[in-house]
This record gives structure tokens, sequence and C-alpha cells, in this order.
């Protein structure tokens, strides 16, 4: 009989379905740029992508109420960051695993500088996938899943544009199936988004009158270029 794995994200199903989560969104990843991106994520020893345009990554792993990693933290406080830090935020089914769902992805919002992309996974929560998550966490803590559609009211309230929300990987558990992308049906959900660039307004410049300099050595009535002995 199959035995329940404790740390569902570290157990060969789930593996499988993060392993298709992360080849959908490599592509599309690979514009994003900045001197710093943030990763969240509630897998262990878990790894960022690879993008060329961005130069270092700060991961925190979120577990219970607190964050590991290259920071640590509690996870019911804002994230210590400053506004505007960094030009990529992944969360990697952080969401699902946050005391307050809503409240860490506002923070990931603030976090993310204008022009910066917002990329979210998790478990959809309308998959064949959720009776297989009851089973295994049935004795412990359960992954709060939330939906898509409420993620992108969320992030639009943070001045975000959702560029895609597509579901991806294997429609239910199946570790040993070959790796598929998009569809439909999927067990997983991507969602990126893009904040908005903040628009300089430049004020209005008023002509300023400037008066003509005055020859103090002309007599009265004379005019410029005249000769005096003329």
């Amino acid at each position: 009989m199959p035995q329940r794995d404790p740390d569902i994200y570290a157990s060969a199903h789930l593996r499988h379905l993060l392993a298709e989560e992360a080849a959908a969104m490599a592509p599309l990843l690979q514009r994003c740029a900045g001197s710093h991106a943030l990763l969240l994520s509630a897998l262990s020893h878990d790894h960022p992508p690879v993008l060329p345009l961005l130069g270092f990554w700060t991961r925190m792993r979120l577990l219970g109420s607190r964050y590991q990693g290259d920071v640590r933290a509690r996870a019911d406080e804002p994230l210590p960051f400053a506004d505007d830090a960094f030009g990529l935020v992944l969360l990697r089914h952080a969401v699902e695993v946050a005391p307050v769902p809503q409240a860490l992805l506002q923070e990931a919002c603030r976090v993310l500088a204008p022009g910066g992309v917002l990329a979210v996974t998790g478990l959809h929560p309308l998959s064949a996938w959720l009776p297989w998550v009851y089973w295994q966490r049935r004795h412990s803590f359960m992954p709060a899943l939330t939906s898509p559609l409420t993620l992108e009211r969320w992030v639009r309230a943070g001045e975000l544009d959702i560029e895609r929300v597509e579901r991806v990987g294997h429609v239910w558990p199946n570790a040993g199936a070959k790796a598929r992308g998009a569809h439909p049906l999927g067990g997983a959900y991507l969602l990126i988004a893009r904040k908005n660039r903040r628009v300089a307004v430049l004020p209005k410049l008023k002509p300023a009158l400037v008066p003509a300099p005055v020859n103090v050595k002309l007599a009265p009535g004379a005019r410029r270029g005249t000769s005096a002995d003329a």
C-alpha cells in the first residue's frame, strides 16, 4: 500500500508536476531583467531558474510561520525588503502555505520594482490532484489552494497587469508519464503579471521674460551701429 509522504512537495508525483511548471515558465521569464530577484518557495532546496538578464537571487523558503534561507523572518510580518527592490518575484507554491495568502501577495507586489514581473505557481483547487493532496495530508497541515481567479483580483489590486494565466502539467498524479506543458485541466496553474511603470509627470514650464540689455554709452535716440561722427 502506498505510504503518505510527510512533505508532499518532496514526493515523486509532485516533483514531476513541479518540473512541468518550471519547463512551462522558463521561456516566459527569459527577458526579465534587474540586479536582484526574489524566490519565495514552499519547496526545500528549491533552485531559481537560470535567467541571463538577472544578476542576484535571494532565496527564501516558507515553512510554517517563518521564512528560512538567505533571509530569516517571521511569516506574519511584512517582507524585510524595501519597496521596489526586485526585478522579478517568483512565488512557487508559497501562496498555498502562507498564513495569510492575500497578505503575502500584497507584499510580493510591494517589493516588485516598476516594470518587474511577478510569477506565481501552485496547485489548482479544481483539479484531479485534490483527492491525492487530501489523502497525503489527511493527518497534517493541508495547503490552502487558492483559485487563480482570486489571485488575479489580488494582483490587480497591487497595480499589476496580468499577462498570462494558464493551467499546466498532468491532469492527475503520474510521476512516470512524459512531461507536458499547458493543459486546460492541468494540475497546476501559472500566473504571470507585470507591475505598472511609474510615469514621471513633467511640470509645465512658463517662459520667463528676459529684459534686453541696455547700452548706457549710446545717446538717447541713437541707433546701434551708427558712427558718432556720421
